[in-house]
């Protein structure tokens, strides 16, 4: 199967002059086809070398999920919570993780973010709230630290915000669901 990455990302910039790629699948990967970048030959950690690489349109989406007690999700669906509007906090927390990425995971580069989105799907039969991030950018390196940090900020911000009625919240699935643009393409992860 070949995956090719086409369209316009929100951002503005055409990703249809991105090469084809056979689609990743990271259980058909071997340690000698991926080698852990983060590491000199000497096994020392060190950031990345990216200027030699081109600028290119960069995408990634994250996902994941918080499962609560059917009373915790009707204050969040109701706007009720004593703290306030849960969602609207979460996402403002998920945007300002995302900015922050670089000062918070040791070996990622600081990126000038153009975009990021996030979505929030409220379950009532699980009852979980789904958080969805987007964030884009055109650059050097990809942005999926910068969607899996805003994914986890926003719902370890869910769990603050409503900690006082349901500690026992479980946080899961955080996961990458996209990403497009640079050297390796555009991969999505298996669905099923």
């Amino acid at each position: 199967m070949r995956s090719r990455a086409t369209g316009t990302l929100s951002c503005g910039y055409d990703t249809g002059s991105l090469p084809e790629f056979p689609a990743a699948n990271c259980n058909e990967m071997s340690q000698d086809d991926q080698p852990l970048t983060h590491f000199d030959a000497a096994g020392q950690a060190h950031m990345v070398d990216v200027g030699a690489k081109a600028e290119t349109a960069r995408l990634a989406r994250a996902a994941g999920r918080i499962r609560m007690q059917p009373a915790t999700f009707a204050l969040i669906q109701s706007g009720t919570a004593k703290k306030g509007d849960v969602l609207g906090v979460a996402r403002i927390a998920a945007i300002q993780a995302a900015k922050r990425t670089g000062d918070l995971i040791p070996l990622c580069h600081p990126i000038a973010l153009t975009r990021v989105a996030v979505e929030f799907e409220l379950d009532a039969a699980a009852p979980a709230v789904a958080c969805t991030v987007t964030a884009e950018t055109f650059g050097r390196t990809g942005v999926e630290m910068e969607a899996l940090t805003a994914c986890t900020a926003g719902l370890l911000t869910i769990y603050d915000m409503c900690k006082a009625v349901d500690r026992g919240m479980v946080i899961e699935e955080i996961r990458l669901l996209e990403k497009a643009g640079g050297k390796s393409g555009h991969w999505m992860a298996e669905t099923g």
